[in-house]
């Protein structure tokens, strides 16, 4: 009977659609960043903002966690892995990424960071030696050409001397999420995800406190409320909520296809970023956002 139940269109209708939902939530957290900064904050302190109200959220659902489900056999060990990787994927990522909105778009961003699906491809290969298929290369190949693509023609930045340095911090966003996801892979099994996950952010959440008090002293200055509202909406809807519609989406679909669906993604970002900022969407924009979606879904198929 779970058999059928788990099968039934209605159970799959429901992954599909907390897939779709939580890539629209976290497609939000580029234009919110982007409407943040217009209220005079810099990357440390809004990221420091939105991991401080994230972290209420996490503790509480690693204290319950904890006690309601049997712990596995984890050693010492693992532990250091998941402080090395929470670091990776939900700090130096997470930073890079917000420096990164300084000087790019919502919509060009978006773009960059949802090629992590062919870095960890290349990851494995080069670190695991785990083979690259022909059609991966192949699509690999269109992922990189459509991100080309949205470069060239990206005319929502002012200043285009900062383009290429922009893109390279929201490319090295990508990168440490990728090798987050790699690391992850053995490391869920062991603790669980919502375990994990809630582990990974409070150790993010540590690295950033202590980035900002190494920059900037024990000051901290008083912002606008609407950068306090920027970054508790950020919290809830483009942190908390869509991580765990993901991972259920994941659990009832697996990754592949929840990466597909997810492509729904960059579409949201650049479609929002036109109404509440203004970006222009051009012809360049339209062919490179078509080509990463191309590429990243033969990726995952692939996989």
């Amino acid at each position: 009977m779970e058999v059928q139940e788990k099968n039934a269109p209605s159970y799959q209708l429901e992954a599909v659609l907390l897939v779709v939902a939580g890539a629209i939530f976290f497609s939000t957290k580029a234009v919110m960043v982007k409407l943040a900064y217009r209220h005079e904050i810099n990357a440390i302190y809004l990221l420091l903002l939105r991991m401080l109200f994230s972290l209420p959220f996490y503790v509480a659902i690693y204290w319950y966690v904890s006690n309601k489900t049997p712990k596995k056999q984890e050693v010492k060990k693992d532990y250091l892995y998941v402080v090395l990787f929470g670091v990776l994927g939900y700090y130096v990522a997470s930073y890079f990424d917000f420096w990164g909105l300084q000087f790019i778009s919502a919509g060009l961003e978006r773009i960059i960071l949802f090629i992590y699906p062919t870095l960890v491809v290349m990851i494995n290969f080069i670190f695991f030696k785990k083979p690259i298929r022909s059609i991966q290369i192949f699509a690999i190949l269109i992922t990189y050409l459509g991100v080309l693509a949205a470069f060239v023609y990206d005319t929502n930045v002012e200043d285009q001397k900062y383009l290429l340095f922009g893109g390279t911090l929201v490319f090295l966003s990508a990168l440490t999420y990728g090798s987050y996801l790699v690391g992850s892979e053995w490391l869920i099994p062991k603790f669980g995800t919502l375990r994990f996950t809630a582990l990974a952010m409070m150790v993010s959440c540590v690295c950033v406190i202590l980035h900002t008090i190494f920059v900037n002293g024990f000051t901290f200055p008083i912002f606008q409320a609407e950068v306090y509202w920027y970054a508790l909406a950020m919290a809830i809807f483009a942190t908390v909520l869509p991580s765990f519609m993901i991972s259920e989406g994941i659990k009832r679909l697996g990754s592949s296809n929840a990466s597909i669906i997810a492509s729904v993604g960059p579409i949201s970002t650049i479609i929002l970023s036109n109404i509440f900022l203004g970006e222009a969407f051009n012809f360049g924009q339209l062919i490179g956002t078509v080509l990463v979606i191309f590429g990243v879904i033969f990726v995952s198929k692939a996989k």
